[in-house]
């Protein structure tokens, strides 16, 4: 009786010191500043590939869903590119749809609320009269801002070539 009781009390020391090894690890990782870029990181990402979907994305069947269609471009962008997408007259004519398969953050900048963005964009495009689309693929990179809402936009958008593309330029 004796002994279960020592068994017993040793568990017990035991099992407080894993709880309060655990708390004590718990409450420095939730004041970790790495722990709040990473999240700043995984919001720029998520907003990031939205955006770039939109700005890809456009549906010209009719003038007024192309109307809708730049409206969005205007919604998911900022500066610079803002106004220039807004100078877009809508038309009516082929339309495309943007998929981002695959994206990564290459730079953050939380203090000036500035990112960097590389994505690889699948553009299944369909020509007006036309109900098959043909597909594209790019890589695209963006310059994201955190505008005052919180959320990311995007304020630059360039192709970037591929490598072999460009040899191939060079070449001819």
């Amino acid at each position: 009786m004796r002994r279960a009781r020592a068994v017993t009390g040793a568990v017990l020391v035991l099992a407080l010191g894993f709880c309060g090894t655990g708390a004590w690890t718990y409450a420095r990782a939730r004041g970790d500043d790495s722990l709040s870029y990473g999240r700043e990181r995984d919001e720029a990402l998520a907003d990031g590939r939205a955006a770039i979907a939109v700005l890809t994305t456009l549906d010209a069947s009719s003038r007024q869903r192309a109307q809708a269609g730049i409206r969005s471009w205007g919604a998911a962008s900022t500066g610079p590119l803002r106004d220039e997408l807004a100078q877009t007259a809508p038309k009516a004519g082929t339309s495309a749809r943007g998929t981002v398969t695959e994206a990564a953050v290459t730079a953050l900048d939380t203090r000036s609320g500035t990112a960097k963005l590389i994505a690889t964009v699948r553009v299944d495009v369909t020509p007006a009269g036309t109900k098959t689309p043909t597909t594209d693929r790019k890589r695209l990179e963006a310059v994201l801002e955190r505008t005052g809402g919180g959320r990311w936009k995007v304020r630059a958008l360039d192709a970037v070539p591929l490598a072999g593309a460009a040899q191939e330029d060079e070449d001819r």
